[in-house]
């Protein structure tokens, strides 16, 4: 059994920084693209970076550009998100996402992570 347990998320004001973690536990052969995605209030689930098995490729939705950073520890089976300049409009709800091989290729989720950004 494979489990994705996010930590990190919290109340800041404007302009701060938050850095989230994941990291994957049980029975792992490998881990592919890790990704963090968030869901605000009434809202989808839309993603928010990814990055690839290697560490060497990531994406990122245009709304965080030039603001947050995706990176990976693949010893520790660990992903994480730092985010700067936070604004109001980043509030939502922070979920894991990875692509991870045990006996064979399964899409598992964390169960999420509150950030809340004051004006």
């Amino acid at each position: 059994q494979v489990q994705l347990v996010e930590s990190g998320g919290g109340l800041v004001q404007a302009g701060g920084s938050l850095r989230l973690s994941c990291v994957a536990s049980g029975s792992i052969f490998s881990i592919n693209a890790m990704s963090w995605y968030r869901q605000a209030p009434g809202k989808q689930r839309d993603l928010v970076a990814t990055i690839n098995k290697g560490g060497n490729t990531t994406n990122y939705a245009d709304s965080v550009k030039g603001r947050f950073t995706i990176s990976r520890d693949n010893a520790k089976n660990g992903v994480y998100l730092q985010m700067n300049s936070l604004k109001p409009e980043d509030t939502a709800v922070y979920y894991c996402h990875a692509i991870i091989r045990t006996t064979y290729d399964g899409s598992y989720w964390g169960e999420g992570t509150l950030v809340t950004v004051s004006s």
